[in-house]
């Protein structure tokens, strides 16, 4: 499960660009905020949380000095508090936890936790930190959430390992600003929800025809008559003659204007398809360097590789899905 729930987070870190907190006092700020909410048998709600703290400065940051580096809050009647990656040094606070290793100059950890909030308690949460992107999912059936005391968007149903979510997104939480969010397991979305709403406009020109009738002239320049009557044209009327001519001008740079704005479009479409086809193969990669996670987890755990070979793969890996981000960016952005 712990497996499925990293592979899940890698995924979504994947898909939100990392622009920092550029307008920020903070040196340390958290650019994406996952949350994954359910129910438990007990009734209580399971909120399982991926953070990413990034050290914006160019030295090491070593927290307030007496050994806390990153303090993070949890809801107030939290429990049940346990931590999905063991590679990071947490310690238990009354009000949530502390971590103590030093970040990195520019660079960013990645907090993987969860716990339980009481039944029938609202999910009230501040951050110590300014907190770029939030998304908080719910899988499709069990429920929905509210916010109060933010701005928050449904972004749809998102598809992970053959399982929905619904995905709501909150942006620019300021550090200590409260917010409360009520989950409820019994109230499911409207279905219109699962759509994008989006519009289409079709653009139509209706022409009418219109019948004008006109007295010719009863004088001619006779030069006039006298050219037309001598061309090889004379057997034709021409006034009929003149309108059809017309109707040919006409029509020419109507097909003209036709075929150029086709031929734009089918360049605009190869363009699309191509840039479609490179999307397709990232995601491709991206999904095999996680089944690749999966297969070297398990193998670890089943004492296949030896650590330090393990360690090697898994940065090696984890280098390969950094490039896909910084490629999928250009697609995201």
């Amino acid at each position: 499960m712990i497996k499925k729930i990293t592979a899940f987070f890698f995924t979504l870190m994947l898909l939100i660009p990392i622009n920092g907190f550029a307008a920020s006092n903070s040196t340390v700020s958290v650019d994406m905020n996952y949350l994954v909410i359910s129910p438990a048998e007990d009734g209580s709600t399971n909120v399982s949380v991926m953070a990413d703290y990034t050290n914006s400065s160019k030295e090491e940051y070593k927290g307030n000095g007496n050994g806390t580096v990153l303090n993070v809050t949890l809801p107030e009647g939290a429990k049940g508090l346990k931590f999905l990656d063991s590679k990071i040094s947490y310690k238990p606070t009354e009000k949530g936890f502390i971590t103590t290793d030093p970040i990195p100059a520019n660079q960013s950890v990645g907090l993987q936790y969860s716990y339980q909030v009481p039944k029938g308690k609202d999910i009230n949460i501040t951050f110590d930190y300014p907190v770029q992107i939030m998304q908080v999912l719910i899988p499709e059936g069990m429920g929905t959430v509210e916010f109060k005391g933010v701005q928050s968007s449904n972004q749809g149903l998102y598809n992970f390992d053959n399982k929905n979510y619904w995905e709501y997104s909150v942006e620019g939480i300021q550090v200590n600003q409260p917010f409360t969010m009520t989950y409820n397991k019994d109230k499911q979305p409207p279905e219109s929800a699962s759509t994008a709403n989006g519009s289409s406009q079709t653009n139509s020109d209706n022409s009418g025809t219109s019948s004008v009738t006109r007295s010719a002239p009863a004088f001619h320049n006779p030069g006039h008559v006298r050219m037309w009557q001598q061309s090889i044209l004379h057997n034709f009327n021409p006034h009929i003659f003149l309108i059809v001519l017309l109707a040919i001008i006409i029509a020419g740079i109507s097909y003209y204007i036709y075929f150029r704005r086709k031929a734009k479009l089918e360049e605009q479409r190869l363009g699309a398809d191509k840039e479609e086809k490179a999307f397709k193969l990232l995601m491709s990669k991206q999904k095999a360097i996680m089944d690749k996670i999966l297969e070297l987890e398990e193998a670890h755990e089943g004492g296949e590789i030896s650590e330090n070979d393990y360690n090697r793969k898994l940065a090696a890996y984890k280098e390969h899905l950094v490039q896909v981000k910084l490629n999928l960016r250009d697609f995201v952005e």
